[in-house]
């Protein structure tokens, strides 16, 4: 089980309280230890536990290792695990239940899976690792992944994995907020705004919000769960376009956006992502939705085919409304004694009655005169402003299905040669970037005339009435 998020969220009482249950249910048969990296982190835990299994009639008893002899006959432990090795320290014991508490604080997953050897019981107790942790340190990445927290989930879901032996794994992800402890936010109501000043933005995003896509030194600090919302079904009169990156090598990636032809009233709950009030809950007029993606890798080592990428790409559409354009990397339309990856996705476009690419607008940072200062917007420059949006409302969003979007562009850090440009997994950013500066457009909104005789009339709003946003 993972339980985590935001700070305060009430995960050791969570803890504490499901150990003392099932130890009145099994009895000495339970053996829990709880795992840090070191057992002085645990001063506060085992502080809590003196208050919850105290007046159950648990005896604590401090040395040499932190543990309680529980009422029933149970066992619950404080240990240290800081490496493989220490994991090995407990193999052959019949431990039922493991506790890895802050385990963003490992680099990689390694000492914890070890765990799960240790995990056993000879009188059919149910067996549990529990992992809690809060968004921020080391381990921040392979948490994000293997528990799927981009984004961050409203609700606890279930995550099943196979096994060799034909079993499956089934893992429980139970997010936490500051919000879910009432104990906290009443008896401490000053806490919330304390974690207003630990200084960094994306740290008061993590520790607040439990948003596991803020990260410290990210390109985009801007990018928060606002830009993420649930699938719906995308209004047939908006304007549908399409973004490409194109990979040889390297993953390619395929955006399918639709524009907000007016003010959207979103048909479903947000807030439950924090994203506050009924205005979050309003698409604004002028946005961009990513209402698809498709990421993979390209022609390089025999992988798929420029012409298999472009056959895919009509296989998606097959079932949308038209697409009013596409733009694609403008280095897809390079010729080098042969037809360019370009034509040939266009190629296999056109013969499906698909729209076909057009170069991209390449522009990463703003350029005057051979220098990367001031003149018009770069490329990075108007994605930036759409993930900020307007008045607290983002201008551009994704679906939560387009997951290698979600995965990819927080972690993006910047260019150690040239800050203004991003460093890391950039496939899916780069035709984000393509979308915003391909002047997406929508049709003027009618303009009220005079009245006359008590009616209102209005221009008409054809193809040729229409504005770039």
């Amino acid at each position: 089980m993972f339980f985590g998020g935001a700070r305060g969220g009430g995960k050791t009482d969570g803890v504490l309280g499901k150990w003392a249950i099932k130890e009145q249910d099994y009895g000495r048969h339970f053996n829990a230890i709880g795992f840090r990296r070191s057992t002085v982190s645990f001063e506060d835990a085992i502080e809590r536990s003196k208050e919850i299994y105290g007046p159950l009639g648990g005896k604590y008893i401090g040395s040499p290792v932190p543990h309680w002899k529980m009422p029933h006959g149970g066992r619950i432990s404080f240990r240290y695990l800081e490496s493989v090795a220490d994991a090995g320290e407990y193999q052959g014991r019949n431990v039922t239940d493991a506790w890895v508490e802050e385990a963003g604080q490992y680099e990689t997953p390694a000492a914890i899976d070890r765990l799960f050897g240790v995990l056993r019981s000879a009188h059919s107790v149910p067996v549990q690792l529990i992992l809690t942790a809060n968004p921020g340190g080391p381990g921040q990445h392979w948490i994000l992944d293997r528990y799927k927290l981009h984004p961050f989930p409203r609700k606890p879901r279930l995550i099943q994995r196979a096994l060799p032996t034909g079993e499956t794994h089934t893992i429980a992800v139970i997010p936490s907020r500051i919000t879910d402890n009432k104990i906290l936010v009443t008896q401490d109501p000053g806490y919330i705004g304390r974690l207003h000043l630990v200084g960094s933005a994306q740290l008061v995003k993590a520790w607040l919000e439990g948003d596991w896509t803020a990260i410290e030194g990210a390109f985009f600090d801007c990018w928060s769960e606002k830009n993420i919302i649930p699938p719906f079904t995308v209004p047939v009169d908006w304007l549908r376009f399409r973004s490409a990156d194109w990979g040889s090598y390297s993953p390619f990636s395929v955006g399918w956006w639709a524009v907000v032809q007016d003010d959207f009233r979103f048909p479903g709950e947000l807030d439950g992502r924090g994203n506050g009030g009924a205005r979050s809950r309003t698409l604004p007029r002028g946005a961009l939705v990513r209402y698809r993606e498709w990421y993979g890798v390209g022609g390089g080592k025999a992988k798929l085919t420029a012409e298999q990428v472009g056959e895919g790409i009509a296989q998606r559409e097959r079932d949308d409304p038209a697409l009013s354009y596409g733009v694609l990397d403008p280095s897809a339309f390079n010729e080098d004694g042969g037809p360019s990856i370009a034509e040939r996705i266009n190629t296999a476009l056109i013969g499906k009655k698909c729209i076909a690419f057009r170069p991209a607008d390449n522009s990463k940072v703003p350029r005057v005169s051979g220098t990367d200062r001031g003149g018009a917007m770069g490329g990075w420059d108007a994605m930036r402003q759409r993930i900020i949006g307007q008045d607290g409302r983002p201008m551009i969003y994704c679906f939560e299905t387009c997951t290698d979007s979600i995965r990819t562009i927080p972690t993006l850090q910047h260019d150690e040669a040239r800050a203004e440009d991003v460093s890391g997994e950039d496939h899916a950013a780069d035709e984000w970037r393509y979308a915003c500066m391909s002047r997406p457009w929508l049709h003027a909104k009618p303009e009220p005339q005079e009245v006359k005789d008590g009616w209102r009339t209005y221009e008409d709003d054809t193809h040729e009435s229409f504005k770039t946003i």
